[in-house]
């Protein structure tokens, strides 16, 4: 991005090609003129300069990018941000509740669910989505079929490890992560 450019402002951009819209973000309405063709992540990381969301392979296939929208986990590479005006989009930076962080967040500190970080905020944010999916009920494909189908899934390690598969993490801090999340769940 033109980095003369205003905050909010689309860069060079022919005004046919260009929309006005608004996100919410961590709770913030924000007015912007985005290139029709930016995505979530570009519009969050660029033009709002919330960059704890990470482009990794910028194809939705390793999570680095990770945030919810209305509640629901996706891949922020692969959105479009106009498509996202009127959502409420949340961010690793607004999970926390001031200086106190989300309960994931800490599970991750104390876990050592990290090691160089860069996955981290992705991961976090699938970690607050999980926990809400098996809360609702809501069962994967290693969910026992036998299970009530009107209570909250059982976060087994093979059931997190199955949720978290959309987030790649090189380092393979993996095993800490898992621990970090049922720490979470308790």
């Amino acid at each position: 991005m033109d980095r003369t450019t205003p905050p909010g402002e689309a860069p060079d951009v022919a005004p046919e090609a260009a929309s006005r819209l608004t996100l919410r973000v961590n709770g913030t309405a924000h007015a912007l003129t985005v290139d029709n063709r930016t995505t979530l992540l570009d519009a969050l990381r660029d033009h709002l300069d919330l960059t704890g969301s990470k482009k990794g392979c910028d194809h939705g296939q390793c999570g680095a990018c990770t945030v919810l929208l209305d509640g629901r986990r996706v891949n922020s590479c692969l959105l479009l941000a106009v498509a996202c005006a009127g959502a409420s989009v949340t961010t690793v930076e607004g999970l926390a509740d001031g200086d106190r962080l989300h309960p994931v967040q800490e599970a991750f500190v104390a876990r050592d669910a990290l090691q160089c970080g860069y996955c981290t905020p992705g991961q976090i944010c699938s970690a607050v989505a999980l926990l809400d999916e098996a809360a609702a009920g809501q069962p994967s494909y290693v969910t026992p079929p036998e299970r009530p189908s009107d209570g909250p899934v059982s976060l087994t390690p093979d059931e997190i490890r199955e949720r978290m598969s959309g987030n790649i993490c090189r380092c393979g801090a993996y095993p800490n992560i898992v621990d970090a999340i049922e720490e979470a769940a308790r």
